[in-house]
């Protein structure tokens, strides 16, 4: 199965390095490579579905890595941080307003990852493309990995697809993902202590015609060395309401964590932070200046940065 590949080395210290998976793009925002090789223009829909390349020269990268040279111990991801659909899928048959939806992304959540991995001066890996697409943030294989419906949505472009078609999708997006985590988290083990991830997410108010009134969870599994102490601290901001393992939990949805923190016995911990906080440019600055401001006293916790199993 094709990996991705990343250099760490051309562009010097907080950069933001991306990968566009096809040929023919600029030396300036190519610098890495993620995914298969684009489709060639003879290419027809069934050799682009199945065998051929998703990723067209004129789409984005699968990933996005930001600060790849930061030093303090601690990576950033986002799962869901884009709507994007390659040209090759159509849309996956949605209107842009479907694909405006909390069902296609995490709204307010790349922002928010960008803005913390600034104030923190951290490394930070973000998914190119929509969780509507292949949730990377599920194991391939699994049924909530690429939806047929979401939310009350159909979703036309992944209805009935073939084993073919599902591994052409996670060979393509998920997994050049999680190489260059995997790669990011690699680096920070090897130049100081072992590092903490933290998985950045946001949710919706309402869902399924239920509101949801937590500010902010927590999401967590069995390891508390960084879930305990943010909940703490989270809750003695005024006015906040924190949810432990609310409004999902970490010991159901967490695949990204447990994949590349949680095996090896590191820290970990998700922080979902609701759509409504960070639906502005001021609402996204103050969470990041709160977030980062816990995150900060956290990370200066020597206990935390060792290798344990729970």
């Amino acid at each position: 199965m094709r990996r991705a590949i990343i250099d760490l080395c051309p562009e010097g210290p907080g950069v933001s390095v991306r990968a566009d998976g096809a040929d023919g793009r600029s030396a300036a925002t190519q610098r890495a490579v993620g995914g298969a090789a684009p489709p060639t223009a003879e290419a027809g829909a069934a050799d682009q579905r199945v065998g051929g390349s998703l990723i067209g020269a004129a789409d984005p990268s699968p990933f996005e890595l930001i600060n790849p040279y930061a030093t303090p111990p601690l990576l950033l991801v986002c799962d869901h941080a884009s709507r994007t659909i390659p040209a090759a899928l159509a849309g996956l048959g949605l209107d842009r307003q479907a694909l405006d939806r909390h069902i296609a992304w995490d709204i307010g959540a790349a922002p928010l990852t960008r803005a913390l991995a600034r104030r923190l001066e951290a490394a930070a890996v973000l998914a190119g493309y929509s969780r509507l697409v292949i949730d990377v943030n599920r194991q391939p294989g699994d049924p909530q990995s690429i939806v047929e419906s979401s939310d009350g949505t159909v979703i036309p472009g992944n209805r009935a697809l073939g084993i073919a078609e599902l591994a052409v999708r996670a060979e393509t997006f998920h997994w050049p993902y999680h190489h260059v985590v995997d790669q990011a988290f690699a680096r920070l083990r090897r130049i100081g202590p072992e590092p903490v991830l933290v998985s950045v997410h946001t949710f919706t108010p309402c869902l399924g015609g239920a509101p949801r009134p937590w500010d902010v969870g927590i999401l967590w599994n069995h390891d508390p060395r960084l879930a305990v102490p943010l909940i703490d601290l989270l809750r003695r901001e005024p006015g906040l309401c924190v949810g432990d393992n609310e409004p999902y939990s970490g010991r159901e949805l967490a695949y990204t964590l447990n994949l590349h923190a949680g095996a090896a016995g590191l820290p970990n911990a998700a922080i979902e932070v609701r759509q409504d906080h960070c639906a502005t440019e001021t609402g996204v600055a103050r969470w990041a200046e709160l977030l980062a401001g816990v995150l900060t006293r956290i990370l200066r916790m020597p206990h935390l940065h060792r290798i344990a199993e729970f």
